[in-house]
């Protein structure tokens, strides 16, 4: 009979526990709604329009009403030659950037580690500020320094060193190099301090052990810095990933000045999108490709952490 009674109290206990837990937490769960609210109108909303992407649509007729055509909008991408340059440019520039991108975030954030006082806010302002300036105002920077006729490079550096003038925005091989410069510019701040707030949160005595020990900085960084720091590292990797299929419209759009010549190595599947829209101002196919990333990604994301769980099952997301 206690038996019984135990068992059927059990449930009882459970629920309020769980109500004592929400009424502990309840200020965390206010503060995430304005989130929970924008991530839900912004990412799931949107959802059942991609059914666009198989019709050929009609403003007048509105979605559901509009003429089905199947995979026929994802001919636009694959039609033409131009399909295997601008798949090659979007996922090779974004390999190039995550490897880049986490290795300068890494060791500027070691080096902000070791700052202390005011210089270290200061740096990690500077540093910071990239992030938040428009890609427009970036665009107009990167001119004033490749500009033909006025640029610092070639007014000023290149004539150091008894170097003619550069025809930077008619010679596409030199963007590969700028665009990642200017990315890693861009990003890196942003990153570091991600980084720099996982350092800031590492037990001293590690440190302090392998000092004792006469261990190098060197030795210190790559035995202890790095292993601590691998959580974070195939987190944001992994969210890398599943972006792998798209590119900074305006990296690659407002910062080459949309130069015909430069389209080997500036054109991705975002560009290449826009201009064909420009020219036919088809929304299915637009949506044809949106979907095509978005696809692509969530595969990529799910490939690479079973990747990550056969190697490392606690560096894993899911």
């Amino acid at each position: 009979m206690n038996i019984k009674e135990s068992n059927t109290r059990l449930p009882t206990a459970s629920i309020g526990g769980k109500a004592r837990q929400y009424r502990r937490f309840w200020p965390v769960y206010l503060m995430m709604l304005p989130g929970l609210i924008y991530l839900f109108i912004n990412n799931y909303m949107p959802l059942p329009g991609a059914i666009v992407a198989f019709k050929q649509y009609n403003a007048r007729l509105g979605i559901y009403s509009s003429k089905w055509v199947g995979f026929k909008n994802f001919e636009y991408l694959f039609r033409t030659s131009d399909a295997w340059v601008i798949t090659r440019n979007t996922i090779l520039y974004n390999v190039a950037f995550i490897i880049v991108n986490t290795i300068l975030a890494i060791l500027v954030a070691v080096v902000l580690s070791e700052l202390t006082g005011k210089r270290k806010k200061a740096y990690q302002s500077v540093i910071l500020l990239p992030n938040l300036i428009s890609t427009v105002i970036i665009s107009y920077l990167v001119f004033a320094f490749f500009s033909v006729g006025s640029g610092f490079i070639n007014k000023s550096i290149l004539p150091l060193f008894g170097v003619a003038p550069v025809s930077w925005y008619s010679e596409a091989k030199h963007w590969p190099y700028i665009i990642i410069f200017v990315n890693a510019w861009r990003s890196v701040g942003y990153l570091c301090i991600i980084y720099l707030a996982t350092l800031m949160g590492f037990d001293r005595a590690y440190y302090e052990s392998a000092l004792i020990d006469g261990a190098s900085r060197l030795k210190q960084f790559w035995y202890i810095t790095l292993p601590l720091l691998k959580p974070t590292i195939v987190m944001l990797t992994l969210m890398a990933i599943g972006r792998i299929f798209y590119s900074d419209f305006g990296l690659f759009y407002q910062v080459p000045m949309n130069q015909g010549a430069l389209y080997a190595t500036t054109n991705t599947i975002d560009t290449y999108v826009y201009r064909g829209l420009l020219q036919l101002g088809d929304i299915s196919m637009s949506s044809a490709a949106g979907l095509y990333q978005s696809a692509i990604g969530f595969v990529l994301v799910l490939g690479a952490n079973m990747l990550v769980r056969v190697i490392d099952r606690d560096s894993a997301l899911i």
